[in-house]
C-alpha cells in the first residue's frame, strides 16, 4: 500500500467524533480483511496478544491491561471461550477466575500474528513516519480526556 500525500479521497466532516469514528471503521476493516485468513477478529487478536502478554491473568487484570471495561471483555471473551483458544480456571481464591491461552490459542495466534505483522507493515507504509508520530501523539491525546 502506498502512501498518497495530501490525499483525502472523502472529505472530512465539521464533526471530529464523525471523523474518528470514521477512520476507526475503515482501519478496522482493514485489518479485518488481511487477518481473515486467520478466522481471528482483529478484537479478538488484541484480546490474545495482550493475555499471552500478562497471562495467566484474572479477568480484572486483563481488563484493565487492556484498558476495557470488565463487561466488554467477557463478551469477547465468549467466543474465543466457545473456539476453545482461551480457558478460564478458578483461581487461588475460589471466587477469581485466571484466563490463559490454550495450545489452539498459541497457534491461532501465531498464525494471526504474521498477518497482522503484514497489515501493520502495509499501514505504516501508507502513513508514512512522520504522519505515524503526529497520529500517535493526537491519539495519546484524545484517549487522555477521559483517563
Amino acid at each position: 500500500m502506498k502512501s498518497s500525500p495530501g490525499y483525502y479521497p472523502k472529505p472530512p466532516s465539521p464533526c471530529l467524533c464523525l471523523n474518528i469514528r470514521r477512520a476507526s471503521r475503515a482501519v478496522t476493516d482493514f485489518y479485518e480483511n488481511v487477518l481473515e485468513p486467520s478466522g481471528i477478529k482483529v478484537t479478538q487478536f488484541s484480546l490474545l496478544r495482550h493475555l499471552e502478554m500478562v497471562e495467566p491473568a484474572t479477568i480484572s487484570k486483563l481488563a484493565e491491561t487492556m484498558r476495557i471495561d470488565r463487561t466488554t471483555l467477557n463478551r469477547n471473551m465468549k467466543p474465543l471461550l466457545e473456539a476453545g483458544l482461551i480457558a478460564v480456571n478458578t483461581g487461588q481464591d475460589p471466587r477469581s477466575r485466571l484466563v490463559t491461552l490454550t495450545k489452539a490459542g498459541q497457534l491461532a495466534l501465531k498464525h494471526a500474528a504474521e498477518l497482522w505483522e503484514q497489515a501493520q507493515a502495509s499501514l505504516q507504509e501508507y502513513l508514512g513516519v512522520n504522519d505515524i508520530k503526529h497520529f500517535n501523539h493526537l491519539i495519546a491525546k484524545l484517549e487522555a480526556l477521559m483517563p
